[in-house]
């Protein structure tokens, strides 16, 4: 009988060791099983594009092109996300991913119940990341290198979703029941250019920009500019019935000016820089085989979440011409494609 007291305390202790470390299935420095965690996901769209609109295209004629480009964009400026990627990350030594989850929202917000080990995170997510055909999510298995990378050509087409992103720091407590509310905010924006032709229709046209990010650091929320600035394709708008040109582009932000520019609530208002920020490229076509090419140059940041309208006109040597004081316009008659950028016209 003593015998069977003994073995009895001796199963009733390995219950009780088995069941305090049960607990380490993940990382022995966790003190127990996890709790589970309710995340929020909200979209937040800051976006002057409707101000801009209205601003830039006000005639009868322009609100077909207006209602053309709204349409073209309708991808672009949405609070809408279609899929969502969510990394949570060690705050300590080489901020490792521990967890990683991607789910299919469909929706402008959503709430995800997390089973997480009790421990401090550092929480990165993204929106829209699978339809883009030139953004993708890359070295995110660690969470200080974290990206949103461009394909790297010389030439790229322009972006095809608008791109969300969030980060926020979250401490999982043991036994608590927690909530948290993650709101992504866009890392993209948009530029176009309408052309009235002025009767040149048989002018063969064709836009592209340049001097935007290449990258977008998620955890600093930083953009990253490569040495030299790929060409983006311009897409053509087409309302068929305005007989106005428009091309529009979807990329990165340009960069910041240079000297201190004075912020205001207005998040797309900003003073000017002393240099050129970003570019439209012009190449017409014109009926004898010439090309000219005029660039116009802005010295106004263009910032995620914005687009930008600039109103020109044709002129008859395929020069295009803008009456707005702050853009530069330099002008190449029969111009002759260099070796440093990959055009094809």
């Amino acid at each position: 009988m003593k015998n069977i007291q003994v073995i009895a305390l001796m199963l009733a202790g390995l219950f009780l060791m088995t069941v305090s470390t049960a607990c380490s299935v993940i990382d022995d420095d966790l003190s127990d099983c996890g709790t589970d965690a309710e995340l929020n996901y909200e979209l937040r769209l800051v976006t002057n594009m409707t101000t801009e609109l209205e601003t830039e295209l006000t005639t009868q004629t322009d609100l077909l092109l207006a209602d053309a480009l709204r349409q073209h964009l309708s991808n672009i400026f949405t609070d809408f996300a279609h899929d969502v990627d969510l990394s949570f990350y060690d705050t300590t030594g080489d901020s490792i991913r521990l967890q990683h989850d991607q789910h299919i929202m469909d929706a402008n917000q959503a709430s995800y119940t997390l089973h997480l080990p009790m421990r401090q995170y550092m929480h990165l997510s993204t929106a829209n990341i699978a339809n883009n055909k030139v953004v993708g999510l890359a070295s995110d298995e660690r969470c200080h290198p974290a990206q949103l990378l461009q394909i790297d050509r010389d030439t790229i087409d322009s972006q095809t979703t608008g791109l969300f992103t969030a980060r926020q720091k979250m401490d999982v407590l043991e036994g608590v029941n927690q909530t948290f509310n993650v709101h992504l905010y866009m890392a993209n924006c948009a530029a176009a250019l309408v052309i009235d032709p002025q009767g040149h229709d048989d002018y063969q046209t064709k836009m592209y920009s340049t001097g935007f990010a290449t990258r977008f650091s998620i955890r600093d929320s930083s953009f990253v500019f490569a040495p030299k600035a790929p060409i983006v394709r311009a897409d053509r708008v087409d309302d068929n019935g305005s007989g106005l040109l428009a091309f529009c582009s979807v990329n990165f932000p340009s960069k910041e000016p240079m000297r201190t520019v004075i912020e205001t609530e207005e998040p797309f208002v900003a003073q000017e820089g002393e240099q050129s920020l970003w570019e439209f490229r012009v190449y017409v076509t014109l009926p004898d085989g010439k090309v000219t090419e005029t660039i116009l140059s802005f010295k106004e940041p263009l910032r995620a979440g914005q687009l930008k309208v600039l109103r020109a006109r044709m002129q008859n040597d395929g020069s295009v011409s803008t009456t707005a004081s702050e853009v530069g316009v330099s002008v190449t008659l029969d111009w002759k494609e260099g070796g440093h950028h990959d055009i094809v016209l």
